[in-house]
């Protein structure tokens, strides 16, 4: 088959590999899509994840398709079903897994593989995070699941409540999941995005409120504008992951509010905040890593109803054997925000006539 290999610092070569075959308990799909990620794009500037991959090794994990070979053991799937299967399950016994913690779980097993024609499922995942695909829900809405679960899971790491004033900072693909996903519980969204083209999207996402980043102190004095007498946010969402964003959060929110650090920065990199302030008004600060496997499952739900709005967040599409050039493009500031990658030729010929 072929597939998408990382060989390091933006190398990623499409090359011809094994079709994998099924072990016990795993399951061999057929991708009939995979979507452009953030984590990806770093992944390839950078030419490794510490966590997820370490090249060579292939490569993407937001995918959804059609089961073609099931392993012996393997319950609840067969061939013929149209399935996403998440890219990680924890292992259910270490400490953190019995707190309900599985997404800080010391054995999270991770999977990679989604820009190929075939993927191979870990018994783990099979068994704890791989889904069936409602009959109505289309692949690439479906392989939006695992982005939405970890925006799902960092928005209600808030306690948010209906009618609360929400600023989330970053008009990335995860900042607009965000966005949308608090426009939809019912909260007043302020939108604090830097280009054009997210500040229509935020919009069109359900912000009621949209700032245009200029400079630092006229964002926060924008915030501050827009929510009057509670001189600040209730929740601040930081989903950029740089120094500057994130002591921006704290000075945001308001008196007894919370901030979730959710924008992952560098390893290494500290950042100043004003103590004074976080301790004398009360601020919560947290973050949030990944997801889990419930979470996994409301995400789904959630893209199969009819609120979210899934056609948004994909922009683009491109064969497998374009991949390089598409992250190129990400990398010089694209204004897509997710773009199908259809393993298969004749998938992308069949989604293009369709659309005629």
């Amino acid at each position: 088959m072929q597939a998408a290999v990382l060989h390091g610092r933006e190398d990623v070569r499409i090359e011809h590999v094994p079709i994998p075959i099924a072990g016990a308990g795993e399951l061999v799909v057929k991708v009939g899509v995979a979507l452009t990620c953030g984590t990806d794009l770093k992944v390839f500037r950078r030419g490794y994840h510490a966590r997820m991959i370490v090249p060579p090794a292939l490569f993407g994990h937001e995918q959804a398709g059609t089961v073609v070979e099931v392993g012996s053991g393997v319950k609840g799937f067969k061939v013929g079903d149209r399935v996403v299967a998440l890219n990680s399950a924890p292992c259910g016994n270490c400490y953190f897994c019995r707190r309900n913690l599985e997404n800080l779980c010391d054995d999270l097993l991770f999977n990679n593989g989604a820009y190929a024609e075939y993927i191979r499922i870990p018994a783990r995942i099979v068994e704890k995070n791989t889904l069936q695909i409602p009959g109505h829900v289309s692949f690439e809405h479906a392989a939006l699941t695992e982005p939405l679960a970890c925006a799902l899971h960092g928005f209600e790491d808030c306690l948010p409540q209906p009618g609360d004033m929400v600023a989330i900072i970053g008009g990335g693909p995860l900042g607009l999941l965000m966005m949308h996903v608090a426009a939809i519980q019912g909260c007043e969204v302020i939108a604090v995005v830097k280009h054009d083209g997210q500040v229509r999207a935020a919009r069109h996402l359900g912000a009621r409120h949209v700032v245009q980043i200029s400079s630092k102190h006229k964002v926060i004095d924008s915030v501050h504008a827009i929510t009057k007498e509670r001189k600040g946010a209730d929740i601040v969402i930081e989903a950029v992951g740089v120094p500057d964003t994130w002591e921006q959060a704290v000075e945001m929110v308001r008196k007894g509010g919370t901030v979730n650090f959710f924008g992952g920065c560098a390893t290494g990199t500290h950042v100043k905040l004003d103590t004074n302030r976080i301790h004398y008004n009360d601020i919560i600060m947290r973050a949030t890593f990944h997801h889990t496997p419930e979470i996994c499952k409301r995400a789904l739900e959630l893209i199969s109803g009819r609120q979210f709005q899934a056609d948004a967040f994909i922009t683009d599409q491109a064969r497998l054997h374009d991949l390089k050039s598409v992250f190129e493009k990400l990398m010089n500031r694209s204004h897509e925000i997710k773009t199908a990658i259809y393993p298969a030729v004749s998938s992308i010929l069949e989604k293009i006539k369709k659309q005629i």
